[in-house]
């Protein structure tokens, strides 16, 4: 564990309550932020569907914009969050985000509103994602016991399942309410929030502390070498990979099949995403219990299989009742995908050196992230040569990749992951 000095930064030996009263103002200020993030996650391409009559391509290039970012800067983020004080990197990330949300409304209410701006939007809120993403996965570690890792990850990925839950939700009724674009005004305030309770944390313990010093090319290599070429991240890594591009390609189809194909309204295309949130909720929930009863290995593989299979619901959604395939398939997908996300990233929090691990979190991501934008595009590709149904169809079925890479790899013989 860590404490607090007299000047506030964290070192190791802090008491356990001061330590836990630095982790929950941490899972506070991104749980605030979760939840504006998942109102943008529908209001934004609602913005374009509704608002600006956009194509199901130009919707994917929105999703696109959005993680893009990832293969922009995603391997140097391990560098910078190495050699920026933390805390403030994590505040001024919030503010920038703010300000970028926040300008879609006031385009909007002086009707000067254009796809260009949400596509800038999109990308300036991924580039300060990145950077905020890696240095808060690198925080945690930082506040907790490796004892208490899977745990506080299920919580935060609980918490993050809640936000997704909620979220949407209240996205769709914002939106039917007040309009798209106004309803973004949510996601900026949630930022601000964010920012207001991260600048009360310590500061934490710079992850540059015995990192060697080098060139940037030199430490981004020797984070990479690490995770591509270990026997257990290597096809974990994989499998992210996998995953994500089914999850880039629904993302750019969901809005689109959901109001056009199926006709359901904005108040609705809400509920049915925020479906994602119960399987999530589900997932995180049942990770420690099915860790302990399975191992590790185990439960990875038969979750990546539960998640493929309920992806293929998707697509079988029709009209009325028949709605309930899709709210179902999506719960399923994403619980499933939650309980790989939680085993994998604990054992990479766990495994990896300390000094490499902003590093090696900025490689997993830069790869596994990176191919959201690829599914997007390749989705909208799809949907605008053979149609969005069939392009949902193409997504689903290439969810059955994610366990397939887990199986031909030596995880499918272990109960539980190797440790040390």
């Amino acid at each position: 564990m860590a404490t607090a000095t007299t000047d506030g930064e964290i070192q190791a030996g802090e008491s356990r309550a001061a330590g836990a009263g630095v982790f929950w103002r941490y899972w506070s200020a991104g749980t605030v932020s979760g939840v504006g993030d998942a109102v943008t996650s529908v209001a934004l391409p609602l913005v374009a569907v509704v608002s600006l009559h956009a194509t199901a391509l130009q919707v994917s290039l929105i999703t696109a914009a959005s993680f893009v970012s990832w293969l922009l800067i995603g391997l140097p983020a391990g560098v910078l969050v190495h050699r920026l004080p933390l805390r403030g990197a994590q505040v001024a990330m919030d503010l920038i985000r703010a300000a970028a949300v926040a300008s879609v409304p006031l385009a909007a209410a002086f009707g000067v509103l254009r796809f260009t701006q949400l596509i800038a939007v999109a990308l300036v809120v991924g580039l300060a994602s990145v950077v905020f993403d890696v240095g808060n996965s690198t925080f945690l570690p930082s506040i907790v016991s490796k004892d208490e890792l899977t745990a506080r990850n299920s919580l935060t990925s609980g918490t993050r399942a809640v936000t997704q839950l909620g979220g949407p939700s209240l996205g769709g009724v914002l939106v039917q309410l007040l309009g798209a674009a106004a309803s973004m005004a949510v996601d900026a305030i949630s930022y601000l929030f964010s920012a207001t309770l991260l600048r009360s944390l310590p500061r934490a313990a710079h992850p540059a502390d015995g990192v060697p010093r080098g060139s940037m090319g030199a430490l981004i290599r020797e984070g990479w070498r690490f995770v591509t070429r270990h026997r257990v991240m290597g096809p974990c890594l994989a499998d992210a990979t996998a995953v994500n591009f089914v999850c880039g390609g629904l993302m750019a189809l969901t809005p689109v099949f959901l109001v056009r194909t199926l006709g359901a309204p904005p108040a609705l295309v809400g509920a049915l995403i925020a479906t994602e949130g119960v399987g999530s909720l589900l997932g995180a929930a049942a990770t420690p219990r099915l860790v302990a009863r399975m191992g590790s290995g185990r439960a990875l593989c038969a979750a990546a299989l539960t998640a493929g299979a309920f992806a293929l619901l998707m697509p079988l959604a029709g009209k009325g009742w028949a709605l309930t395939l899709f709210a179902l398939g999506n719960a399923g997908f994403a619980g499933g995908v939650v309980v790989t996300s939680i085993v994998t990233r604990t054992y990479r929090q766990t495994q990896t050196p300390p000094e490499l691990l902003p590093r090696v979190m900025a490689t997993v991501r830069f790869i596994s992230w990176g191919a959201i934008p690829v599914g997007a595009v390749t989705a909208g590709a799809a949907s605008a040569l053979w149609g969005t149904h069939e392009a949902l169809w193409l997504m689903a079925g290439l969810a059955l990749a994610s366990p397939a890479t887990l199986l031909l790899s030596p995880i499918r013989r272990m109960r539980e992951l190797p440790q040390g």
